[in-house]
């Protein structure tokens, strides 16, 4: 904390030794009328150097001797670049687009990018991004991420977890169009709700989020933008195939009603009915499945008075069955003639986003989100039962003006969450209502220059959590051409539940234990922790062709956890931290256009995870220190007027040695070693486009079929005291190839 705030004094020293080019931006119209441009941009071309002009079409610029070419734009105007030879004031005419001619730009997008610009670590992952793997749902999204880590919870689920900066997904906010989604009862499965074709882009933003998205970010923000009726394709249909027996359908169907109104149909289904037992445990090595997933979505656009607004409607039935090979749910379901687990899961929601735009004062603008849902979940692991009900509503009031100038934004609003639980574990009935509402400001200031600044701080009352604030503090010093120096710092508060976030924990023999009684929620108090990080950005040319590298280092501190004890192999127990917990992470990445559409991009990743349990000071179990990532991709050339192409990704990960926790008091034919070996798995996929509307894809997950052996402690007697299933460190199917086939119509 100490070294964030020597940056920020430090900042404005760097700031004030150049000379600066000033000058007016004005509109060119035949009425000889003098109309200020308010909020265009002036920046120096291949540079970050910018600033917009203020209310009276003013600006201010740094200027040194190597700036030759200032770039003038502002949306519905022709963008114009002047030379500049001295800094004397000038004076510019902006023509509104309507005049000119049409003409059309081409280049080659980027599927993964990082802004110079904004004060937060954010990067985006474009939908071309998520067509280099088998990305089927949102928690398969990020296998060509090195930001996002990706494993098993257990071994007989099939549930993916995702982790970043070290934690688990439970610590990350996750929103859907920036409308919270993912929490709760759907914390565990609910990754796997998101199909992959509906969304449009998914944006990682490192560190404690804006406190305008609520106060139970931690560790970072990942949230999706879905697919607009407006822009999405008429009619789009993806059909996917694999060895392990899933089959999946994605269909859209966008239809423009009128002017201003247009509706999308997205339906998804997917099917798993084969039964897998590839290493003999008498356990299926993938569930089977059933999903129907149904959206109805709706978008308002009326840009002459400034309206856009998007209603969605959503259903989905969810069934997994899991366990021994010979279960069968008819006659052994919570028996011991045979281990077997169901989750059905049944929810429905409904969410609205309505924005205003003041027509004649843009910078003003007014946003409502509202959101509903209802979740329901009946399952039970061998005889262990958990039933989950949870209601959620939630509702955000944002309004966004500046101060002065564009350079000063400001953001302010209202918000209030309403959840209420009703689960049944451990033979008990546990309930509660949570009722949150809170108001928030955000100051943003922005010279494109050197200093991005964006300062949160928003109040909550919470009837279980009392009345706190949550600060947030994003900064971006721009230090030399094509970088950017990050810092954030942050604080979040969250409820913990323990069953929905775990439920792992039930398919164990474990005895489940809460030790404290004294909280309000499940006798334990709420999760507060402290996020810190730096992060440098620098792009550069390497042999001609361009590169960046980003160095990132972040803390998290827990003032409390809710500690999830697995050290006694025959208990798991819950409770509020006593000493010490925090999180290390550092990450080294390199992006590098090696040659003409050829893309690689490499990263290293190490953790340091550690927790205060009642046994002493020990690293998270399986959490791997080191982390190794690569992914090559390449895209062949297509001559004009012709529509084949080849596209080829290549994704590579290794994981270090990951600690076990501990087994030594089992008897010794249930005993781990203290670490899991070493991992490398190799993905790949080769995509054929025939045409604009249709192409096929051949892929591999996990090539070189790496497989950890007897996933599963004691799985030959899955009813007895030894019995686990949360080991897990690595694959358990081994190779898995799939293909599939896209088409569309525009």
């Amino acid at each position: 904390m100490k070294y964030i705030v020597i940056i920020l004094l430090l900042f404005p020293m760097f700031s004030i030794s150049q000379d600066k080019l000033e000058g007016i931006v004005l509109e060119a119209n035949t009425n000889n009328e003098t109309l200020p441009v308010v909020g265009a941009n002036v920046y120096w071309l291949n540079t970050s150097v910018g600033t917009f002009t203020d209310l009276d079409g003013k600006f201010s610029v740094s200027y040194q001797p190597s700036y030759k070419q200032l770039v003038i734009s502002y949306v519905g105007y022709k963008t114009d670049t002047l030379t500049i030879t001295s800094p004397k004031p000038i004076t510019h005419y902006l023509t509104p687009t309507s005049s000119l001619d049409e003409i059309t730009v081409t280049g080659r997008k980027q599927t993964t990018s990082k802004s110079y610009l904004n004060a937060q670590n954010v990067s985006t992952i474009s939908s071309a991004e998520l067509l280099k793997a088998a990305c089927c749902n949102l928690s398969e999204s990020f296998e060509t991420n090195p930001s996002i880590d990706v494993n098993f919870s257990d071994a007989v689920t099939g549930t993916r977890q995702i982790k970043m900066l070290g934690l688990t997904s439970k610590y990350i906010l996750i929103t859907t169009e920036n409308i919270p989604s993912i929490r709760g009862a759907s914390q565990a499965y609910g990754l796997s709700f998101i199909p992959g074709t509906w969304v449009e882009s998914i944006q990682i933003t490192k560190g404690a989020g804006s406190v305008v998205n609520g106060f139970e970010s931690i560790a970072g923000q990942i949230n999706a933008e879905l697919q607009k009726p407006t822009t999405d394709d008429q009619l789009f249909v993806n059909l996917y195939g694999s060895v392990n027996g899933r089959l999946e359908l994605n269909t859209h169907v966008n239809t423009k009603v009128n002017e201003k109104w247009s509706t999308g149909l997205y339906l998804h289904g997917n099917l798993r009915d084969k039964k897998f037992d590839k290493n003999g445990d008498s356990f299926l090595d993938v569930p089977i499945k059933r999903q129907v997933n149904v959206m109805n979505r709706w978008q308002y656009t009326n840009p002459e008075k400034g309206f856009v607004s998007f209603i969605n409607v959503r259903y989905l039935n969810d069934q997994n069955q899991a366990g021994q090979i010979d279960f069968n749910p008819d006659t052994d379901r919570l028996t011991t003639n045979a281990w077997g687990s169901e989750i059905d899961t049944e929810r429905f929601e409904i969410s609205t986003k309505f924005g205003y735009v003041n027509p004649e004062i843009p910078w003003q603008s007014l946003g409502i989100q509202f959101a509903f849902s209802t979740h329901s979940q009946d399952s039970y692991f061998g005889l262990n039962t958990y039933n989950s009900n949870h209601n959620s509503v939630y509702s955000n009031v944002i309004y966004n003006s500046i101060i002065s100038d564009s350079r000063h934004k400001i953001k302010t609003g209202l918000g209030f969450t309403y959840d209420h639980y009703d689960e049944f574990a451990l033979d008990a009935k546990f309930e509660r209502s949570e009722r949150s509402a809170g108001a928030f400001f955000e100051y943003a200031y922005d010279n494109l220059d050197k200093l991005t600044l964006t300062a949160g701080l928003r109040f909550d009352t919470h009837n279980l959590l009392g009345e706190f604030i949550t600060p947030r503090l994003h900064v971006r010093y721009t230090p030399w051409g094509k970088s950017a120096l990050r810092a954030s710092v942050g604080r979040g508060k969250r409820s913990a539940n323990i069953f929905a976030e775990n439920q792992n924990i039930f398919a164990t023999s474990r005895t489940i234990n809460i030790l404290n009684t004294n909280g309000n929620i499940y006798g334990l108090d709420p999760e507060i922790a402290w996020n810190y990080g730096v992060s440098y950005l620098q792009g550069f040319n390497l042999f001609g062709r361009k590169a960046d590298v980003t160095l990132d280092f972040y803390r998290t501190d827990f003032k409390n956890q809710v500690v999830i004890d697995w050290e006694n192999p025959q208990e798991v127990n819950f409770y509020n931290l006593e000493g010490d917990s925090f999180a290390n992470s550092f990450q080294i990445e390199l992006n590098y256009n090696m040659f003409e559409r050829f893309d690689f991009r490499t990263a290293y990743k190490y953790y340091d995870v550690q927790t205060d349990y009642t046994s002493g000071r020990l690293s998270k179990p399986l959490i791997p220190r080191h982390r190794f990532f690569a992914n090559a991709s390449y895209e062949t050339e297509v001559s004009e007027g012709e529509f084949a192409k080849w596209k080829f990704d290549v994704t590579y990960n290794w994981l270090s040695e990951q600690r076990f926790a501990s087994t030594q008091s089992n008897p010794i034919e249930f005993r781990l070693p203290e670490e899991s070996p070493t991992i490398g798995t190799l993905n790949a996929q080769v995509t054929k486009v025939f045409s604009p509307k249709f192409e096929v894809y051949l892929g591999g997950e996990n090539i070189t079929n790496v497989r950890q052996p007897d996933p599963i402690l004691g799985a030959n007697d899955p009813f007895g005291s030894n019995f686990d299933t949360t080991f897990v460190y690595g694959p358990i199917f081994g190779s898995m190839y799939y293909a599939g086939l896209r088409f569309k119509i525009k």
